[in-house]
């Protein structure tokens, strides 16, 4: 399949939403890696991912509040 415009391939996704599984399956990932990272010392990757685990909570409430409203 040819890129989009945005230079990433088309997905059957709305276009900028980030779905809510797709936001929770990184959040656990994310976390999972910061535990390994943080096992092997590896501080400023704990930091990244840890922020990447937080930004992903954060879609995923913020989903679920727009759903609630």
């Amino acid at each position: 399949m040819p890129p989009s415009r945005g230079g990433s391939p088309p997905t059957d996704d709305p276009p900028g939403d980030g779905g809510p599984e797709a936001a929770s399956f990184i959040a656990e990932s994310a976390a999972e890696l910061a535990l390994l990272a943080r096992r092997h010392k590896l501080g400023v990757l704990v930091r990244l991912l840890e922020m990447a685990k937080m930004e992903a909570e954060e879609r995923v409430r913020l989903r679920s509040k727009r759903k609630l409203s």
